[in-house]
């Protein structure tokens, strides 16, 4: 890492970068600050910046290097209980309604809340968002979300049956970002910036830092809901000892190079040496849990997952239906659903594979899961 204006990159790539990424990651390179950036094995464009990018910098705060969901990540924990459990489709389909009356998409019955933890009553630092924090926030704590937010239940090689939730801080981490956006200084047309020792830059920190806490919380709490579904359909019981953490919407400031950098990472998790992360391929291919190796170029991370290969407009104009029902023939699901879903395909995404061996030199696996029972909402 360097103190030059042209900051250091090094790419872990599973297929060769597209030119319209490509002009992406060199655009945040060339920012003011920007010491080092990290590209990951499942990059893909968004819309200010790609996911799958890790930016170290001195002073400034990108808060589109973190994007809206901020605190989006993952949680696993296992049962006492075999997968082959749900074999039966009375069983797994009663399985995936009881999850659906669970943890839904969205709530919107005030009567159905849980409540949340006491450490997510700290104020946000603005009257308006903190207005949305009590009453968006009330209402979407604990609830999954759509897109590729999902629950998984899973087997591992012992058949064992693990619980896989995806998810993130919901609408809140969204109006923090836009909030904190609109204070920020442009410096390209593209990209604002807040200096993480001003006020407002501490007041995004303040604020961003919450929205993680309550995704992890959201988490955790979805994870309790799942766990009385299965213990209901077949008496099994959750294993809290076993549980792995992490998200991959973030920024924080970390010691690499002998320096403190605030690291962003959008669609990437920390990979310390030993730290343990959940990698996610597609509703319908393996996942795995893995152990980070702390490599320093890529400032201690990973992959988050498999990674788009298709956007959601193409994915939908290619995939049918058959084809995915085909493509997730060995997974429980709702079938009803399959036309909304084609955009979640599992051929939309990349290789989960070819991401491994990419960054083979940043994680090792410990786990590889087998999809069992894949539950989203819409």
């Amino acid at each position: 890492m360097n103190e030059s204006t042209m900051a250091t990159i090094r790419s872990w790539l599973a297929t060769p970068m597209r030119a319209d990424v490509a002009d992406a990651v060199e655009r945040i390179r060339c920012a003011p600050d920007v010491q080092h950036v990290a590209v990951m094995p499942d990059v893909h464009l968004a819309s200010d910046t790609c996911i799958g990018v890790v930016i170290a910098t001195s002073n400034l705060i990108y808060p589109q290097a973190v994007g809206g969901d901020i605190g989006c990540g993952m949680l696993a924990v296992a049962f006492n209980a075999q997968a082959a459990q749900l074999k039966n489709a009375r069983v797994a389909n009663r399985v995936l309604v009881d999850l659906g009356r669970a943890i839904p998409p969205r709530r919107r019955n005030r009567n159905a809340i849980i409540v949340q933890p006491s450490e997510l009553s700290t104020a946000l630092t603005d009257v308006k968002l903190d207005a949305i924090r009590k009453k968006e926030g009330e209402l979407e704590f604990a609830t999954l979300g759509s897109g590729n937010h999902f629950i998984e239940l899973q087997a591992d090689d012992e058949d064992r049956l693990w619980l896989m939730v995806h998810s993130g801080s919901r609408a809140l981490g969204q109006a923090i970002r836009d909030h904190h956006l609109a204070r920020a200084t442009s410096l390209d047309g593209r990209l604002r910036a807040l200096d993480a020792r001003s006020d407002s830059g501490r007041a995004y920190l303040h604020d961003a830092a919450w929205a993680r806490r309550f995704a992890a919380a959201s988490r955790v709490a979805m994870a309790k809901e799942a766990g009385n579904v299965l213990a209901k359909a077949i008496g099994a019981e959750l294993c809290w000892e076993t549980l792995i953490e992490t998200d991959h919407n973030h920024v924080a400031c970390e010691r690499h190079d002998d320096r403190d950098l605030w690291v962003h990472r959008k669609g990437s998790m920390r990979a310390q040496s030993g730290q343990l992360g959940v990698l996610p391929g597609s509703m319908g291919t393996a996942s795995y849990h893995i152990e980070g190796r702390g490599n320093e170029d890529s400032l201690c991370s990973s992959a988050h997952g498999a990674g788009r290969s298709m956007s959601r407009a193409r994915a939908r104009s290619k995939v049918s239906a058959r084809d995915l029902r085909e493509q997730m023939k060995n997974v429980w699901y709702d079938d009803r659903l399959t036309g909304q879903l084609r955009d979640e395909a599992p051929s939309a995404y990349k290789d989960i594979r070819a991401v491994l061996r990419a960054q083979k030199d940043l994680v090792r696996v410990i786990r590889t899961m087998r999809p069992v029972l894949s539950y989203k909402g819409l």
